[in-house]
């Protein structure tokens, strides 16, 4: 099973499962190969695609939880939030902070 969350919530996917194409959002993806074999990732923003039986999840970042810096992520959360601050509303530049400042609470909230 892979287990993430998509622009409209959160979403299982097992074998034999409709075809599916949505948005993820930052979040923890989880792949079961068993009940007790669960490989872990912090997940960026992206696109999920299940279609014959086989999964595709294209994402700007997948990182194992052991891998993340939380000093580093919290950095670029701090920079992210300062560049909200700063940016006009309804810039790209704001959109692009909220979307970078989104995809920081999620890594540190897999690192934890």
């Amino acid at each position: 099973m892979l287990s993430t969350r998509t622009a409209v919530g959160s979403i299982g996917i097992l074998a034999g499962h409709e075809p599916v194409l949505a948005m993820l959002e930052p979040t923890e993806l989880r792949l079961y190969r068993s009940e007790s074999d669960v490989v872990r990732f912090a997940q960026a923003e992206g696109y999920l695609q299940f279609a014959e039986n086989r999964a595709l999840v294209l994402v700007e970042e997948a990182i194992a939880p052991a891998a993340l810096d939380r000093a580093s992520i919290q950095t670029r959360l701090d920079e992210a939030r300062a560049a909200v601050e700063r940016a006009e509303d309804g810039s790209e530049a704001k959109a692009r902070a909220l979307r970078d400042a989104k995809r920081a609470e999620a890594f540190l909230a897999v690192e934890g």
